[in-house]
Formats: structure tokens, sequence, C-alpha cells
């Protein structure tokens, strides 16, 4: 076993986890889930069947990652998060055949409390607040946080702020990468 697992969290048969992953207290990993190297599953987590996480990926306590969510390298799941995968679910009506497909791509961070409606996409490196209900697809870099779920601004892969010039560029204060907002989205230049 190339991981490590806490005595108290179930590891089904069946699933996929990559080399130096951390499994820890009272978490439940289901078959056919798929997790990648170096990831860091917190305490009390449910990873359902067919879900993958990409390499890097950083699950806090009390989370149920459903059937259908596929988080993509480098992304952070702040405590308490809640993913769904039905629209209109009902304890009398099995809908396991509408399962929506959400997709958090590389890099993006969604903070403690927020609830992602499924069937969305939240862009690289976008930034999620605490609490918020997100009902829409986040674009890349985007600020997004309240309830509903607004755009707050632009965010830089290491976390800061941008402000943008009269040029269209921002300069992150850490990483001196360069920023450029174009027609509403944000890409890195440099």
């Amino acid at each position: 076993m190339s991981y490590f697992k806490h005595d108290t969290a179930i590891v089904d048969e069946g699933c996929t986890i990559g080399a130096d992953t951390k499994i820890w207290h009272f978490s439940h990993i289901m078959p056919g889930a798929m997790i990648g190297e170096k990831c860091n599953i917190g305490q009390n987590v449910v990873i359902s069947p067919k879900v993958v996480l990409g390499k890097n990926v950083k699950v806090q306590n009390n989370i149920s990652i459903y059937t259908g969510v596929i988080c993509e390298d480098d992304v952070f799941l702040g405590p308490s998060m809640v993913f769904t995968n039905v629209i209109n679910p009902r304890s009398a009506i099995v809908r396991k055949a509408e399962f929506k497909t959400t997709v958090v791509k590389k890099g993006a961070s969604i903070g403690a409390n927020s609830t992602i409606i499924c069937g969305i996409t939240i862009g690289e490196y976008a930034m999620i607040g605490a609490g918020a209900v997100i009902t829409k697809n986040v674009k890349a870099y985007e600020m997004v946080y309240g309830n509903p779920g607004k755009h707050q601004g632009w965010i830089s892969e290491y976390g800061h702020q941008l402000e943008f010039g009269k040029n269209g560029e921002a300069i992150c204060p850490e990483s001196k990468q360069i920023y450029k907002l174009e027609n509403d989205s944000v890409k890195r230049l440099a």
C-alpha cells in the first residue's frame, strides 16, 4: 500500500488511490472512486463511486463528494462544503440515472460551508468564498461569494485579489505573474 489510511477509515475494494495520499479518521472511500497522488482526505469524508480527484487535492473535514464530481489537480475543498448531484431530489423517486457532472478545474479553492449546485464548472484557480451558494458556472480566476454566489473580482493563482490597470493588466504581488482582463475573462500572460 503506497498511501496512508487511518485505522478507522474504510477503503472499499475497487478504488484507485495514488501514492502518498493520506486518508484520515472515519472517512469512507467507495468502490470505483479514483484518487490521485499526494491527496489529503480529512476526517469524516465520504467519496462516492466514480468520483475523480486529481493530484494534490486537499479535502478538509466533514465533506461528502458524490458521484458526478470531478476535481482536477491542486483543488482545495474547505471544511463542511457541500456538493449536490441531483437537481430535484425526492426520497421516494430514484434518480441515480440523473446525476449531474460537476467539474472543479485545476487550482480552484472552495471555502468552508459553501454549497455547489450540481451540473456546473468551476474554472481554473477560481476562489469560492466561505458560505457561498454556487448555482452557475464560475470563470477561471474568478472570485465569487454570497448567496446566491456573485462575481466579486478576480484572483491570482497565489490567491491574491487582482487590480487591473487601464491597460487591462494586473500583477500578482506575491508571484509577480502578469494577468490580462479581456472580454470579461482573465488569463495569465507570464
